[in-house]
């Protein structure tokens, strides 16, 4: 019985250590992320939500299927935030029936946010992608593609549209529009949001 409660001992001392610098990892790839600083509508990626916003969260839930998370809504834009810290995980918004003007003005919104797109493919998707330090650039970006090297990217914003947003064969199409501001390497985290 003495080996069998010490093994457990064992065992559960490193199965702490784990958790705990599984913990530590996560708080500090939530600080990396913070500092840099990408935001929308007051509401930052990886920061604490604020008392205010707190209050709106309180106020507009959404339903969530994780028990990890709390999902809510400020006007448009839809935030998931951490049940035990309170920090932003994602943001999102969502818009029907866009015609291309305005898509046109929903990607100038994030263009003017966040500056030149790190990368766009077939003129329905942008995505601003954000290493450690700084936004990647698309030319950090073919550059590494050329090499065949993966870039360390922490944090994304994607904009995607049904429907192409500069061709001007389709001025008439009417398409649905989303963008999301999140980060992968967090979300593993919280693997079942």
């Amino acid at each position: 019985m003495g080996k069998v409660s010490g093994i457990i001992a064992v065992c559960s001392v490193l199965f702490f250590m784990a958790g705990a610098a599984s913990s530590q990892e996560r708080d500090e790839l939530f600080n990396q992320i913070e500092r840099l600083k990408i935001q929308r509508q007051g509401y930052m990626l990886g920061a604490q939500l604020t008392k205010v916003q707190q209050e709106i969260a309180a106020k507009n839930p959404l339903a969530s299927v994780s028990k990890k998370v709390f999902k809510f809504r400020d006007e448009n834009l839809n935030i998931v935030a951490d049940k035990e810290t309170f920090r932003v995980l994602v943001m999102f918004e969502q818009f029907e029936k866009l015609s291309q003007g305005q898509v046109q003005e929903k990607v100038g919104e994030l263009f003017m946010a966040f500056e030149d797109p790190t990368i766009s493919a077939h003129d329905t998707v942008i995505y601003w992608a954000w290493g450690k330090k700084e936004k990647f650039t698309a030319a950090q970006f073919d550059m590494a593609r050329e090499k065949k090297k993966t870039l360390a990217i922490i944090a994304t914003v994607k904009f995607n549209s049904e429907i192409k947003i500069m061709d001007k064969n389709e001025p008439q199409a009417i398409g649905n529009v989303y963008y999301i501001i999140s980060s992968d390497p967090l979300l593993k985290f919280f693997h079942d949001i």
